[in-house]
């Protein structure tokens, strides 16, 4: 791995795991996604890992027009790298997963490495006054779900964005067989270093939070990738912090935000992704490290620049 010059902070904004009656602050909106993005980006993240929810009812959507009413204005405010997801969120197709970002054509987005069982149905353990029908029905669904990245599904991805569209990704790797899958996709040079690789942990269907798991997927990753990559590390709930700062500490980036964790600390709701940013960035600092402006950050992962994006 190279180790990294400054630490990277991604900041996943608001996501598709958790839903409206989990917390008070979860970004549901537009207005309230654009919001927490700028502040998280004014707090210290570098980069931006945005989803899109129905401004009714709070639901996950691929929906580009609903994109599009936040996207501008965070790129208006803020010179933060603007990840859009091709993960999307439970039951939608490819194209529908693709939308937004075949239309933006940002600077980055998220790939994940391979097809996975993603298990949120442990949620419905905590017995809670639902606000939404869609919020119990979808977890509970998640018991009898495959979240679908074939290879054929990667191929195209690459090809559409990356090809197409100039964009660089954030591969999610939640086990250590995507980390071959993405080796896969180098040894037939349809990536192209430097690789962001974003190590992920603690979700119901892939490797689990386990520190000497982080070590497993890091010494992988180094053995397949060498100096080709940039790791960076997330790790679900509880474990978002002391995943996240093991990475700093090994030289990596980090990522947080109200998509991983809805916490701040033992039994208490972050009241914003700002809250979570300012936090790590604080562990950070405290340990002697820096973190990285936008400007470096796109520097690090050879983005083609916030001026060639299509919104």
């Amino acid at each position: 791995m190279a180790a990294a010059k400054k630490v990277i902070i991604t900041c996943a904004v608001t996501g598709s795991i958790h839903t409206p009656t989990m917390s008070p602050y979860l970004p549901l909106t537009p207005d309230e996604v654009a919001a927490q993005a700028i502040e998280a980006a004014e707090a210290g993240a570098s980069i931006l890992h945005l989803h899109a929810r129905d401004p009714k009812n709070g639901k996950p959507t691929p929906d580009p027009a609903v994109f599009m009413e936040f996207l501008p204005r965070i790129k208006q405010s803020t010179d933060a790298v603007v990840n859009i997801t091709t993960g999307g969120g439970h039951g939608m197709t490819l194209q529908e997963r693709l939308a937004a970002a075949v239309l933006a054509k940002p600077e980055m987005t998220s790939l994940n490495m391979g097809s996975m069982n993603f298990g949120l149905f442990p949620m419905l353990d905590r017995p809670r006054e639902w606000k939404h029908d869609w919020e119990p029905q979808m977890l509970e669904n998640s018991r009898d779900f495959i979240f679908r990245n074939t290879f054929k599904d990667i191929e195209y991805i690459l090809k559409e964005l990356g090809e197409g569209a100039g964009v660089k990704f954030e591969y999610e790797c939640y086990d250590v067989g995507h980390l071959y899958n993405l080796a896969h996709f180098l040894d037939r040079k349809l990536v192209t270093p430097p690789l962001f690789v974003q190590t992920i942990f603690g979700i119901l269907g892939g490797i689990g939070a386990d520190p000497e798991n982080l070590m497993h997927m890091k010494r992988t990753a180094d053995k397949l990738f060498g100096d080709d990559y940039r790791w960076s590390v997330l790790a679900a709930g509880r474990h978002q912090l002391p995943f996240t700062t093991m990475a700093a500490v090994m030289g990596g980036n980090v990522r947080v935000g109200l998509e991983d964790s809805l916490y701040i600390g033992k039994g208490k709701l972050a009241k914003s992704n700002a809250e979570q940013v300012r936090l790590i960035r604080s562990i950070i600092e405290s340990l002697s490290m820096e973190i990285a402006t936008p400007e470096e950050a796109r520097a690090e992962l050879a983005l083609k620049g916030g001026d060639k994006v299509a919104f």
